[in-house]
């Protein structure tokens, strides 16, 4: 990634959900209040496109939005699966936990134990979770974003700790 990136990924579409074009989003932030906000969204990490967002509701741990424009079932499909975006420019600051991805880039990454393992160079989109790939110069490491293997994220110390399990590193 050559250009640093100006956005956090606030959630992925997971489904549709009604007949008149709703959308189903699994948010990965626990701050399910900043859907509340959210006047617009993009699915391109590039910001070229931009879907704005006409009505939230919540159903359990999951956000429905009803998007300006996507008025039926099969437009509603073609959004399926795709990541959602929110620019540094609309809502407030993030949370603890939260993170523009640009901000990560570039973290010194070290094991539990102070052992420096590299550079983290990129972060892949996956279906589940993201992958951090750490540099070392030599060797290029995938390190899945869960809290189990990533315990510490500290941006201020511009430093990842990770833990990873006996051969991920190998």
């Amino acid at each position: 990634m050559t250009e640093k990136l100006t956005v956090f990924r606030i959630g992925q579409i997971v489904n549709t959900q009604g007949l008149k074009g709703e959308v189903r989003v699994y948010p990965y932030t626990d701050d399910i209040n900043r859907f509340d906000e959210l006047e617009y969204f993009y699915i391109d990490k590039n910001l070229n496109n931009k879907y704005e967002v006409e009505r939230v509701r919540y159903k359990g741990n999951m956000v429905i939005m009803k998007i300006k424009g996507i008025d039926s079932i099969e437009l509603a499909e073609k959004l399926k699966t795709k990541n959602m975006y929110i620019g540094r420019e609309q809502g407030r600051e993030l949370d603890e936990g939260e993170f523009f991805v640009s901000d990560l880039i570039g973290l010194d990454v070290f094991t539990v134990d102070g052992e420096k393992v590299g550079v983290l160079k990129d972060v892949l989109q996956h279906a589940i979770n993201d992958v951090y790939v750490v540099s070392s110069g030599e060797k290029e490491y995938l390190i899945p974003s869960i809290e189990k293997f990533v315990p510490t994220i500290d941006l201020e110390e511009n430093k990842m700790i990770i833990d990873p399990i006996k051969g991920m590193l190998d």
